[in-house]
């Protein structure tokens, strides 16, 4: 017997010590799944937008940091939709102007239109994430609802504000590529245009409505920024007086001739009685004699998202040289 009690107590001590390396050894594959979990949360961005762990982003808008989804799902849009849309954001809301372009037409099947007063629609939608202009009067109302960002209209130039909403969906790089991409793009149109039609020949943009005729700057949208950022054309002088700094200046029919370019980019829409082109005092001037006039939908081209430019810049490539 007491060789045989030594003998048991060996045999309990192994099985104890058996148990402890198992227990150790599931510890062990526990903290390494857990590190493997750490590892494949996404690492903070070089950005505004912050993204811890907890599926949240710290993004640095206008009136102070605003904690929204790192990924977010449902986004209602009451500003720079075509901005979110061309980064593939999923829009459940949008404002009645995005809706009204042909080009976003299939990417907005489902989406319902609203407006930042439309605080009982837009809890409906049960959105995650909200944009809208920092003129609306309800920003406040709409951040109870949401997280929400609010920008002010032309305070960011048409690339760094399409930046500005890559660092909020999560796709700043791929925003970056984009704007990198298009600037080369647009400026090897631009030397080429120039080539043909003059270094100093000038462009209008003019754009027609019911009641009144507009001329515009250069950050005005109507292709303004890719034909004289972009592409680098000129305006005439009376354009870059009077449109220049205000972005846009109405004028009356009479006086088009004074501010027409030797090239006219006409945005108008099918909606409006355009009669105007069958007068004299269209057919006279030099830029329609010269057959120097492409037209552009208005529609589809009052925004300066990726989307809208990429058909301006194939619309005047056309227009141009062919």
């Amino acid at each position: 017997m007491k060789k045989f009690i030594p003998a048991m107590m060996l045999l309990v001590l192994v099985v104890v010590l058996s148990a402890c390396g198992s227990n150790s050894a599931n510890n062990t594959n526990n903290a390494n799944n857990g590190a493997a979990e750490a590892t494949a949360t996404p690492a903070p961005s070089e950005s505004a937008a912050e993204q811890p762990a907890s599926g949240t982003a710290t993004y640095q808008a206008e009136s102070g940091p605003v904690e929204i989804p790192a990924n977010p799902q449902r986004i209602v849009a009451l500003a720079y939709a075509p901005n979110m849309i061309s980064l593939g954001a999923n829009i459940v809301g949008v404002d009645q102007w995005t809706n009204m372009s042909p080009l976003f037409t299939d990417k907005l099947k489902g989406a319902e239109v609203v407006s930042d007063e439309d605080l009982e629609k837009i809890i409906e939608l049960d959105p995650d994430l909200i944009i809208v202009g920092t003129e609306s009067k309800n920003v406040a109302k709409l951040s109870e609802i949401a997280p929400t960002v609010a920008f002010t209209w032309g305070k960011l130039d048409y690339l760094n504000q399409q930046l500005e909403i890559g660092k909020i969906l999560g796709k700043e790089q791929e925003a970056k590529t984009w704007v990198e991409d298009f600037k080369a793009r647009a400026a090897a149109l631009g030397e080429e245009v120039r080539a043909k039609i003059g270094e100093n020949a000038t462009v209008s943009v003019i754009e027609t409505d019911a009641k009144s005729f507009y001329v515009f700057g250069d950050h005005w949208a109507r292709g303004t920024e890719v034909l004289y950022q972009a592409m680098g054309l000129k305006m005439p002088e009376k354009v870059t007086k009077d449109a220049q700094g205000p972005g846009y200046y109405t004028l009356s029919q009479e006086l088009l001739p004074d501010y027409s370019g030797d090239w006219i980019v006409l945005s108008r829409s099918s909606a409006n009685d355009n009669a105007f082109m069958n007068t004299d005092t269209w057919k006279n001037i030099p830029a329609v004699k010269n057959n120097h006039v492409i037209e552009i939908d208005t529609e589809a081209s009052t925004y300066s998202d990726p989307t809208t430019l990429e058909s301006l810049l194939t619309i005047f490539k056309d227009g141009f040289l062919k």
